[in-house]
């Protein structure tokens, strides 16, 4: 088990990954973890982020001209989500209709009804940021039947502002000398700072989320 986990830790580091097959490996990576629920583990975080850092130091498979993962990646990240939409939105009923469940309660489903059509804009967009809630979410969209144009719409500002973001916030630090020496610490820091500064956006969503479980014992228990 822990051989198999290592191996497949490696298969998906950045420097495999990327020093390997590219765009095109990073590509796949997102569209599994924005469109597939087995992609929930998968680091997209780190790999943007690196990705940019090594094609800014030119360790980047291929060496593609900056507009080539500008292009490909948010467009790879907007498929996943729309692939996972449509995953729960006709799966998603049957999988969640187990009343004794704690893992597919029904309940779920009803508090991400309300849940999206409160914050639904901003929630598709900032579940992006955030590593798990970015797969999970894309599936309770369809799941809850949120409208599809508006979760269409939104799918493709948050792919922007996420793959383009943190990829460019790699190339750009990847110029930085004292990046570039300190290349592994800087890349491991990139999940924590993101997620803290999602967290900060969140807090009054949160804080409803946690008061409404408290409100509904059936969720919370």
């Amino acid at each position: 088990m822990h051989a198999a986990a290592t191996t497949l830790a490696s298969a998906i580091s950045p420097d495999t990954l990327i020093g390997k097959y590219g765009t095109v490996g990073l590509a796949v990576i997102l569209f599994a973890e924005c469109g597939l629920l087995v992609g929930f583990f998968l680091p997209g975080d780190t790999l943007l982020f690196s990705g940019g850092l090594l094609l800014a130091t030119h360790s980047f498979k291929g060496a593609p001209p900056l507009a080539a993962p500008l292009i490909v990646l948010p467009a790879a990240a907007i498929v996943g989500n729309l692939v996972g939409y449509w995953i729960g939105r006709k799966g998603g009923p049957a999988v969640f209709n187990r009343p004794n469940s704690r893992l597919f309660n029904p309940a779920y489903v009803t508090r991400s009804e309300a849940f999206f059509a409160r914050f639904g804009p901003a929630a598709i967009v900032l579940a992006r940021f955030v590593p798990v809630v970015r797969t999970v979410s894309t599936v309770l969209a369809g799941v809850s039947r949120m409208r599809f144009s508006t979760y269409a719409l939104f799918s493709v500002v948050g792919a922007i502002l996420w793959a383009d973001g943190v990829f460019m916030i790699g190339y750009g630090l990847g110029k930085v000398s004292w990046v570039q020496r300190h290349q592994n610490q800087v890349t491991r820091w990139i999940d924590p700072i993101i997620i803290a500064v999602v967290v900060l956006s969140l807090a009054p969503v949160i804080f409803h989320w946690f008061r409404g479980r408290k409100r509904d014992p059936q969720v919370s228990g």
